[in-house]
């Protein structure tokens, strides 16, 4: 059986959130949903947990970061290609999102843009050519020996 992921996010209103994440692509998942807390799966091995605060307070005794002021985890997701992850960043903006809070990295070889969900939550959306990737961090090694 493939690995699971679980991400779980505090969310200041589960049903606000849950149509956000559809709107990037997302599908909840009914079996571990209800008022409380939506679970959408990005793909085959990849789920989000939206918890309201009190949801999330079950799992823990640290105070709730506030996204839109602090960080605490950047995730990042990848898509197939530069305009797969101009497309995720336009559905999150088109959605109520923030586009690239952080900078837009090209690089040739990658690519990647960011948005921010309606509680801050910082998602980096990458493409990456691997064999060029490689070949350039080779290079890089050899560079500084």
């Amino acid at each position: 059986m493939a690995k699971l992921i679980f991400v779980n996010l505090p969310v200041r209103d589960v049903a606000g959130s849950t149509a956000f994440y559809e709107s990037i692509g997302a599908t909840r998942d009914a079996r571990f949903s209800d008022a409380t807390a939506s679970c959408m799966q990005l793909s085959e091995t990849i789920y989000v947990m939206l918890l309201s605060h009190d949801k999330y307070r079950q799992f823990t005794t640290k105070p709730i970061v506030d996204a839109r002021t602090a960080s605490e985890v950047l995730l990042c997701v990848t898509e197939d290609d530069r305009a797969a992850v101009d497309a995720r960043v336009d559905m999150a903006t088109a959605a109520g999102g923030t586009a690239d809070p952080t900078p837009v990295q090209d690089h040739g070889f990658m690519y990647g843009r960011s948005f921010e969900d309606p509680d801050g939550h910082v998602w980096e959306v990458t493409w990456m050519d691997v064999e060029a990737a490689v070949a350039a961090m080779a290079g890089g090694r050899e560079a500084a020996a």
